[in-house]
C-alpha cells in the first residue's frame, strides 16, 4: 500500500494588489521613525529581494474557512471522491478566521470543523482538526495523513492549507508587502499504485529560534500597542533557512534512497525568491552539483507568500498546466520543502 495525492484544488483570490498600490503607505522603522527614501525605492528594493510584483487579497466578505472550502470542493471533485468517505479533514492555518476590520482571530469552532460543515458532511467518523505549524503546516498535515493511513486508521484524508494574511499585517511595516491570501487542498489516499510519499523529515528549532516570527505591535506608535500583527526578523530567518533546510532536504532524499539526479522538481514554500533560490542552490552544493534550470517552479511573483497555501497551490497550478514551461508526469520524483514560524522545517520526497 502506498499513499498518494489523488486530487488537488486551489483558490486564488480575485483582488490583485501590485507594488504600486503601496505608494501611499506610510512605512516606518521599528522605532516609529520614517525612512530616508521614498516608497518607490522601498518597492524596488523589495522586488529585487523577494521577486514579488503583486499579490492577492480576499474580498471583504471572505474568510479563511470560506476560501478553504472552495479549494476543498475542487480537490474533492478532482479526486472524484465522495466527501462522506473522508476519514480526516486536517486544516493547516495560523491565524484562524479574521474578519475584515476585526482584531481577533476566530477558531471556535476549529476551521476544519467549519469546512466540514460547509461541505455538509454528515459522517461523524470524519474527524476534523486544525494544524498550527507555521508555513510548513500543509506539509506536516500531509505527513500526519500518511501516518493515519499507514497505521490503518484512515483510507482517505482531505488536507488543506489556507490563510488570509492580509488581515494580520501592519500597514506601516514594509515586510507586510510579502504576505498574501490563498488556499490549496489535496486528497491523500491509500492506493495500490506505485509511488506516492517515499520519505519525510520534520524538525522544530525553538531553543534560540522560536521567536524569529512573532506577533508584535504596529510600527506606528500612535496605534493601540495591544493590537498585534505578524512580525519577523528577516535576516535571522534567512540565515536559519540556509543552514537547516538544505540538510533536511538531503536527509529526506537519503531516507528515500533517491539520487539527486532523479529529482524532477523542487516545490519549496514560496517565502522569498532570493531565499528560496539560495536554499536550493545550497542543497545542490551539498551534492557538488550545479543548480539545474527549471527545477524550482515559482508562483511568488504574482501570488506573494500565502504561508501554508503556497505549496498546495503551486502543486495544483503545475498539475493543471497553469505555469509556463512546468509540468509533472506520472513517475516523476519531486521534493517538497518548507520553513516557517516555530521555527519549523520539513520535507517530503514524493513520486507522482
Amino acid at each position: 500500500m502506498n499513499v498518494k495525492i489523488t486530487g488537488s484544488g486551489h483558490y486564488i483570490p480575485s483582488l490583485t494588489i501590485t507594488n504600486k498600490d503601496f505608494a501611499n503607505h506610510t512605512f516606518l522603522n521599528e522605532d516609529g521613525s520614517t525612512f530616508d527614501y521614498p516608497n518607490d525605492v522601498i518597492a524596488k528594493k523589495f522586488t529585487e529581494i523577494t521577486g514579488i510584483f503583486e499579490r492577492r487579497y480576499v474580498e471583504d466578505n471572505q474568510n479563511t474557512s470560506d476560501i478553504a472550502t472552495i479549494a476543498a470542493k475542487k480537490a474533492i471533485e478532482n479526486a472524484k471522491v465522495d466527501p462522506e468517505t473522508l476519514d480526516y479533514i486536517i486544516f493547516a492555518h495560523n491565524f484562524g478566521d479574521v474578519k475584515k476590520g476585526a482584531i481577533q482571530g476566530d477558531m471556535l469552532p476549529s476551521l476544519a470543523s467549519k469546512v466540514k460543515y460547509n461541505l455538509r458532511i454528515k459522517n461523524p467518523k470524519c474527524v476534523a482538526y486544525d494544524m498550527l505549524f507555521g508555513c510548513p503546516g500543509w506539509l506536516e498535515s500531509v505527513i500526519q495523513a500518511q501516518a493515519f493511513i499507514k497505521a490503518g486508521m484512515a483510507k482517505k484524508c482531505l488536507v488543506i492549507g489556507a490563510e488570509t494574511l492580509s488581515r494580520v499585517i501592519d500597514p506601516h511595516d514594509r515586510d507586510s508587502m510579502i504576505y498574501s491570501d490563498g488556499a490549496g487542498a489535496t486528497i491523500i489516499e491509500a492506493t495500490n499504485e506505485e509511488g506516492g510519499i517515499l520519505a519525510h523529515v520534520s524538525a522544530s528549532y525553538t531553543y534560540d529560534e522560536a521567536n524569529f516570527l512573532y506577533f508584535g505591535k504596529s510600527y506606528n506608535q500612535a496605534n493601540d500597542p495591544d493590537v498585534r500583527y505578524i512580525k519577523m526578523y528577516g535576516r535571522k530567518i534567512y540565515e536559519f533557512a540556509l543552514s537547516t533546510v538544505p540538510k533536511a532536504m538531503k536527509e529526506c532524499l537519503e531516507i528515500a534512497n533517491i539520487d539527486i539526479s532523479q529529482v524532477k522538481k523542487i516545490l519549496i514554500h514560496q517565502a522569498n525568491e532570493k531565499m528560496d533560490e539560495a536554499i536550493v542552490k545550497r542543497f545542490y552544493k551539498l551534492y557538488k552539483k550545479p543548480f539545474p534550470d527549471g527545477v524550482m517552479p515559482m508562483s511568488i511573483h504574482k501570488l506573494g507568500n500565502s504561508s501554508v497555501a503556497t505549496i498546495p497551490t503551486l502543486y495544483t497550478l503545475i498539475m493543471n498546466g497553469e505555469i509556463a514551461n512546468q509540468s509533472l508526469n506520472k513517475g516523476d520524483i519531486i521534493l517538497f520543502a518548507s520553513v516557517g514560524a516555530g521555527m519549523n522545517i520539513n520535507a517530503i520526497a514524493y513520486q507522482v
